[in-house]
């Protein structure tokens, strides 16, 4: 059974941080781009952080420029978005997404930064 669990979110005050975890079932995630994507209410979804580690590349939004990171955990089957120096416009919904060809996306985990 082929699954993505997102978890990590919370609610946290602006210039805070959180770490979200994204892990794998079913398939290996380092044979996938990974991206994170958040959706604000109200707002498209749109892509955040991106990771390939077959190609070697990485992709981020202007918008997180500096303050969120992106790593893997190969033994684990796990990505993680550092998210540091939260700003009350990050709140959103996130979502991790494995893509091969195929998508797989998981359910979402709720980010909210307080001013």
């Amino acid at each position: 059974d082929v699954q993505l669990q997102a978890s990590g979110g919370g609610l946290v005050q602006a210039g805070g941080s959180l770490r979200l975890s994204c892990a794998a079932s079913g398939f290996i995630l380092d044979d996938y781009e990974i991206c994170w994507f958040r959706q604000a209410p109200k707002k498209e979804r749109e892509g955040v952080f991106c990771i390939s580690s077959s190609e070697g590349k990485e992709w981020f939004a202007d918008s997180v420029k500096g303050r969120f990171t992106i790593s893997s955990d190969i033994a684990k089957n796990t990505v993680y978005l550092q998210m540091n120096s939260l700003k009350p416009e990050d709140t959103a919904v996130y979502y991790c997404r494995g893509y091969r060809g195929i998508e797989y996306w998981g359910q979402g985990t709720l980010v909210t930064v307080s001013s």
